[in-house]
């Protein structure tokens, strides 16, 4: 069996969502040029999610020419395998932008002529990465995507996110594979909000998100939610402060994750995986190092309760060479199980907030967070 797949596909380049160029008429963006202000004025601003945060990546990783690896070529997803997070509204939204350039919202989602067709191509990859650990053809698969997803809501985009990529993979498990319980695990800085609203109410999926806290983007994930109806219990939210950094991620995941995992014993570990975490982004101050020992705590997870099923979806870092870093740090990880991990940055800001959720955890959701 191969150590890792890499899943991807070049339409995702085609999403290239406009900054804010003056011929944009729209009203979000001219909105936007009034609050950016001389920021617009004076320079070219290209938006944050553009084509070579991936690019940049997938060349870097392809230069590895590791032989443990193989390079996995999605399909698109088809809508009713969409249809299982998004609603149909939704879908019919998206089609109707497709081959349009505008933005969407203030929060400066956007798209451009290929976009929906790379988003579709996205949540296809994540799809295959669940395709490729469940029917054994691969140890540990990466699809590496883009727009990301983890702020897509069933009914609607947000946050450079127009399809929920996790979110429609765990459903494929679910519905394909007869996978019966999924843990999602968002170590992406910001707050997964589409994902956590999409399995709310949802008993069978486990989400566990480390996050900068409000009011940082996009200002949702307090630790007092955990869930609602059948699926209270099974939202775990880790706000961090601002600064914090490789002990307090690394205690949230020993303390609170580890130990709800264990009690939910999921037989699929989904990882929204963004490497915005570094110091760059302006939010943690997480080093690049500590994705590995993230990603070597996971892997030991899935061994223990998952039949080894990890499978992990890029999503975001807008800093090109600290999320080159990080992510090589995770793809080591993932191909040398037993390597020597590198040190952490040692930085305990953070650490009491942590505390403060695994206690509060621990009395409301008795069983998962002790």
């Amino acid at each position: 069996m191969t150590r890792l797949g890499l899943v991807y596909h070049d339409e995702m380049l085609a999403h290239r969502p406009p900054g804010l160029e003056p011929e944009i008429r729209d009203y979000h963006a001219r909105k936007l040029r009034l609050l950016l202000g001389p920021l617009v004025a004076t320079s070219p601003w290209k938006h944050p999610e553009r084509p070579e945060r991936l690019s940049a990546l997938v060349e870097h990783l392809r230069a590895m020419n590791d032989e443990r690896i193989a390079w996995i070529e999605p399909e698109r997803a088809d809508a009713d395998t969409l249809l299982r997070a998004h609603t149909p509204a939704h879908l019919r939204r998206l089609e109707a932008l497709r081959g349009r350039s505008r933005m969407l919202s203030i929060d400066s989602t956007a798209v451009s002529p290929g976009s929906v067709d790379a988003a579709t191509r996205a949540a296809g990859a994540a799809v295959e990465a669940v395709n490729a650990v469940c029917d054994k053809r691969v140890e540990t698969a990466f699809a590496l995507v883009r727009p990301p997803g983890h702020h897509a809501f069933a009914a609607h985009y947000r946050g450079f996110c127009l399809v929920n990529n996790v979110a429609v993979a765990a459903r494929h498990a679910r519905a394909v594979h007869g996978i019966d319980r999924v843990l999602i695990v968002d170590w992406d800085v910001h707050h997964g909000d589409g994902t956590e609203s999409i399995f709310a109410a949802d008993p069978d999926v486990l989400f566990f998100d480390i996050h900068r806290s409000a009011p940082f983007y996009p200002g949702t994930g307090p630790m007092e939610y955990t869930g609602r109806g059948r699926g209270k219990g099974t939202t775990l939210n880790v706000p961090l402060p601002a600064g914090a950094g490789d002990q307090a991620v690394l205690a949230a995941f020993d303390d609170i994750l580890m130990p709800a995992a264990r009690s939910f014993c999921p037989e699929l570990i989904l990882v929204s995986a963004g490497f915005d975490g570094t110091r760059e982004h302006l939010a943690c101050r997480f080093s690049p190092a500590v994705y590995a020992h993230l990603t070597r705590r996971l892997q030991a997870l899935a061994e223990t309760c998952a039949q080894g099923r990890l499978a992990l979806v890029l999503e975001g870092g807008y800093h090109i060479e600290p999320m080159r870093r990080a992510l090589e740090h995770c793809i080591h990880a993932l191909l040398d199980s037993d390597v020597h991990l590198p040190p952490i940055k040692p930085n305990r800001t953070g650490l009491p907030a942590v505390r403060s959720a695994c206690d509060y955890l621990a009395k409301a959701v008795p069983g998962l967070a002790t």
